[in-house]
């Protein structure tokens, strides 16, 4: 538990520098999340952060257990008008260890996916802790996309990566860096050359 929290954090601080410098036109670019810019996955970031097991029974019955409109919630509550207090609130945040009651590879899902959903839009390159992100991956390839996870995009592939130990599934392949197949698993879109094999147009397609 406390290496996973360990992780969090770290990447939480790397995440803030990144965006220290940002311009006022970068805030409103469109994410890799749909229907995001980045000020939007940062409220996020912020909100998740804030959120504990007790407090996410609350929200969602307030959002008529509905995901979606717990996200959206959640950031409506998080944005502020200015960014640069947003990107303060969630330095303020930063070493909480709450989290929603959900197994806590989800906090590794959440801080590398959405850190390229802001990172990559914006041009930033970053390296994440590949063993980290293959743990990610594999939480992700079993979860149900109905949970954020992408399990159902993988039936018939198997997934190899190219810079770590990880090799599931079955069927036909799919190779790349982990985190570039943690983000098709995902759902978001990747470059051009990523992912190689006879299987990655599948999985790509699904996005």
């Amino acid at each position: 538990m406390n290496e996973i929290w360990t992780i969090v954090h770290k990447e939480r601080d790397a995440l803030i520098r990144d965006l220290e410098a940002s311009n006022p036109d970068e805030w409103t670019t469109p994410s890799l999340c749909p229907g995001w810019d980045v000020h939007a996955v940062l409220a996020h970031l912020v909100d998740d952060a804030k959120c504990t097991r007790l407090g996410f029974i609350g929200r969602m019955i307030a959002a008529g257990f509905n995901f979606d409109r717990i996200n959206a919630m959640g950031i409506a509550r998080e944005r502020s008008t200015d960014p640069a207090q947003t990107l303060a609130t969630f330095q303020e945040v930063r070493s909480r260890t709450t989290s929603a009651p959900a197994p806590l590879a989800t906090r590794w899902v959440e801080i590398f996916v959405h850190g390229e959903d802001i990172r990559r839009p914006l041009g930033i390159d970053y390296q994440y802790p590949v063993a980290e992100v293959a743990t990610a991956l594999g939480y992700q390839a079993k979860t149900s996309v109905k949970l954020g996870g992408g399990k159902e995009r993988l039936v018939g592939l198997r997934l190899i990566a190219t810079d770590t130990v990880f090799d599931e599934g079955d069927g036909k392949e799919v190779r790349g860096a982990a985190t570039s197949l943690l983000l098709a698993v995902s759902g978001r879109p990747v470059n051009a050359g990523e992912l190689t094999g006879t299987g990655a147009l599948s999985l790509t397609a699904m996005n």
